[in-house]
């Protein structure tokens, strides 16, 4: 696990475009930390990193999932807001949630235990509120 500390927005989200330099299609990251911790910020620089437009990203909480294209209008990066889902794994099956997820990056904020048991998560970030504007991002990579 490696741990850093980001001193704003723009910290945060290079932190993330970093990270996603690395992530391949199929890669599922799950983002979490209460609400203000930064986690849409943390997507948006996933966004950077995969050349998709940040300025696009919103959290999805009352859309579910929003989908974002690279430059030459690919699918690169599916985000999702668990928060609202209560129904389970098969809720998620229903919505389609496996068939989304091929050929993207995907960032599940809020991932749930049925997202747990769907989905592998290769990455794992933890976004936790410090002092001011500090945040300590947690940054663990499946085995």
């Amino acid at each position: 696990m490696t741990t850093v500390v980001s001193a704003s927005e723009e910290e945060t989200r290079a932190i993330a475009a970093d990270l996603a330099r690395r992530l391949r299609p199929g890669d599922v990251v799950a983002v979490s930390g209460g609400l203000g911790a930064g986690k849409t910020v943390f997507v948006r620089g996933l966004a950077e990193g995969l050349c998709a437009d940040p300025d696009q990203v919103a959290s999805p909480t009352f859309a579910l999932l929003h989908e974002y294209e690279d430059r030459d209008g690919r699918p690169v990066l599916v985000h999702l807001d668990l928060y609202r889902l209560s129904g389970g794994e098969r809720e998620l099956r229903e919505i389609g949630l496996p068939d989304l997820l091929a050929g993207c990056v995907t960032a599940v904020e809020w991932p749930s235990p049925p997202a747990e048991r769907l989905l592998r998560f290769t990455h794992r970030v933890r976004l936790t509120p410090a002092a001011g504007e500090l945040r300590s991002i947690e940054v663990d990579e499946a085995p």
